[in-house]
């Protein structure tokens, strides 16, 4: 490999953060900022709440899957082509989505924004990873960087809310859309391209990944807390909107309180990973999210939808979310230093598959208006992975003293 092409950034920490922050907060925004919309986008489409759904789920998968697609791109053409054709398609779906009225257009515009928010996302830690892996600031940037997306669930359907409020639906999409056309007409010019040559082509090592038990023990654990908080957040609109009576702002507000509760948590959780380790910090997280799930069945089975009832359960899931998503990328990924680009890949397109299909499909096929898809894949998918830990300790154990 030739460093000979490459232009390091000189940018101080603060700049960089300035050129790179906003680009992850905007991919992931297209999510949340949506989320007050959701119970009356099937009423403005003229379709079901399965539908409108879909508009959550693909743009989860897509953000996994993209990754598959657009990391091999990023590596042959570069990272500047693909975050300026990724921003591109952003903007030019945002556009899209705020101007039509079609059921099936909407979902195919929202695939499309999805498409374009992972290739943004992909060249963005690309990025990163080409300037700050050999230096001390690594630590940092990452830390900063995942600080800064944490708000994005707090704030982004506050913002929805507000938007949706003084000038109606279509304006949360142009929303997205004006300030990334802005962000890529600022950003362009002082943006260079990070890629190294590489000298010769090496296998993409699918196999070697697919075959580590670790590998899917800790990405499932990944999905798990994931995905959780994905059925939350698709059935929280209707359980605090429709069921509770929560206003937009209500819901917002409300929802922002879960996102909190992650942010606090994140400030800690280094002192409790160094003394737990990564399967302790797991089991521990799949049994927060356990009980909470029992806590939200009590609140099903024998309160109304409230705030105690459905969101206060939900800050103990919060936290085991938090202690499993801190360590489950390092236990899957540990095994895999020579091939870990494609680990990491697989990793995100796995969870993302884990989180989009098989927590809709909880969704669908149990009562969105209820907590009953949340109880249950939080306290399924949770007992998998505390299987899959344990028979995965008990292997190790035997290879030890083999």
């Amino acid at each position: 490999m030739s460093a000979n092409n490459i232009r390091l950034w000189t940018y101080s920490l603060p700049v960089a953060m300035m050129l790179l922050a906003p680009f992850n907060i905007l991919a992931s925004l297209g999510m949340d900022i949506y989320l007050p919309a959701v119970p009356a986008m099937p009423g403005i489409l003229g379709t079901t709440p399965e539908m409108v759904q879909l508009t959550l789920t693909l743009y989860m998968i897509m953000l996994g899957v993209g990754q598959i697609l657009f990391g091999p791109l990023s590596d042959r053409f570069g990272r500047r082509p693909v975050l300026i054709g990724g921003t591109v398609v952003f903007a030019a779906a945002s556009f899209a989505l705020a101007a039509t009225s079609s059921t099936g257009l909407f979902v195919l515009l929202r695939l499309v924004q999805a498409t374009g928010a992972a290739a943004v996302l992909v060249a963005l830690f690309a990025t990163i990873r080409d300037v700050y892996a050999e230096r001390p600031e690594s630590a940092v940037i990452y830390s900063l960087m995942n600080a800064t997306l944490a708000f994005v669930p707090a704030l982004g359907p506050i913002a929805g809310a507000l938007v949706m409020g003084f000038w109606g639906w279509r304006a949360i999409f142009l929303a997205l859309g004006i300030p990334t056309l802005i962000l890529l007409v600022l950003v362009l010019p002082t943006w260079r391209e990070t890629r190294l040559e590489k000298r010769g082509a090496r296998g993409a090592g699918f196999g070697l990944v697919l075959k580590s038990p670790a590998f899917w023990t800790y990405t499932v654990g990944f999905g798990t807390a994931m995905g959780t908080f994905f059925v939350f957040f698709s059935t929280a609109p209707r359980v605090l909107i429709d069921g509770a009576g929560f206003s937009e702002l209500g819901f917002s507000l409300a929802f922002a309180t879960v996102a909190l509760a992650m942010i606090v948590t994140t400030r800690f959780t280094k002192d409790f990973v160094a003394r737990w380790g990564i399967p302790g910090s797991v089991v521990r997280g799949m049994a927060m999210l356990i009980l909470g799930a029992c806590l939200l069945a009590v609140g099903q089975l024998f309160l109304a939808p409230s705030l105690g009832s459905f969101v206060l359960p939900m800050w103990l899931i919060a936290v085991g979310i938090v202690f499993t998503t801190s360590v489950t990328a390092n236990g899957a990924l540990q095994e895999f230093g020579e091939v870990a680009g494609t680990a990491v890949a697989l990793h995100f397109c796995i969870q993302s598959l884990i989180v989009g299909v098989i927590g809709t499909g909880f969704v669908i096929v149990l009562d969105g208006d209820t907590a009953w898809p949340l109880i249950t894949y939080a306290a399924g998918m949770s007992t998998i992975t505390l299987v899959a830990l344990s028979w995965l300790r008990r292997r190790d154990l035997h290879l030890q003293t083999a």
